[in-house]
């Protein structure tokens, strides 16, 4: 009789002389040699990249979709039995429930809601693998690669939209600047002599920019307003 040592995260599937014995672990797990034979299970968390394949949305677009899988042993038993390969098994039907759930939805949809579709695409994992005795936990989609083309025209579009944001600011500060004119210059009108004194600061302000010599030749407001009395 012979020990095997099964750690903390491991189960042992024990079969005598071929015959499925009993689920042991963790800690020591005796067997007879010739006669007892042991498989030893990881039962953590494990990943299975799926590598970029293409796709073809509702909508006639080609995609290249990378995703990774994460999923862990639930039922020792039921991996050896009903499985020979699952690491393999699960990446191929990854991949295909990648291709049906793209398949099924337009491209907009496909770039906005990652997280719905990847829970879509575990949905139709983890409903078929569930009788094989592992758990899919999630699914994450890591890239999706358009045509060249679809980025350029993509990218042409994105500017035209912040050209068009542009614009309409643009347009909302000038209306807003013309409506304090149009406020400034009512007030100005209705007190006296306010509108002169705000011409003098504007021409003082001129003049003492420019470095050439500037003559200013200022008539009284009485001799203007007796020349607009005279011609009316």
């Amino acid at each position: 009789m012979v020990f095997t040592i099964i750690n903390q995260y491991e189960k042992g599937v024990r079969f005598l002389l071929g015959r499925y014995d009993a689920v042991v672990g963790p800690g020591f797990a005796w067997n007879i040699p010739f006669f007892h034979d042991v498989r030893t299970l990881d039962m953590r968390v494990k990943t299975i990249p799926i590598q970029p394949q293409e796709a073809m949305t509702k909508d006639n677009v080609p995609v290249k979709i990378a995703a990774v899988v994460y999923y862990k042993i639930v039922d020792p038993l039921k991996v050896v039995m009903a499985i020979y390969d699952y690491n393999f098994a699960i990446a191929q039907y990854a991949q295909t429930a990648v291709r049906d759930v793209i398949g099924n939805n337009e491209l907009d949809f496909v770039l906005a809601d990652r997280d719905k579709i990847a829970n879509e695409i575990e949905k139709l994992v983890d409903e078929e693998t569930k009788d094989w005795g592992v758990d899919v936990s999630a699914i994450k989609l890591q890239d999706i690669e358009l045509p060249e083309d679809m980025k350029r025209a993509m990218a042409k579009q994105a500017e035209a939209e912040r050209e068009k944001r542009a614009t309409i600011i643009l347009s909302e500060g000038e209306f807003q600047s013309a409506n304090n004119y149009a406020e400034a210059a009512r007030k100005l009108s209705s007190i006296h002599g306010a509108l002169h004194l705000r011409t003098l600061q504007t021409l003082a302000t001129n003049v003492s920019a420019e470095d050439s010599p500037t003559h200013l030749w200022l008539l009284p407001t009485q001799i203007m307003k007796f020349f607009e009395s005279w011609k009316k």
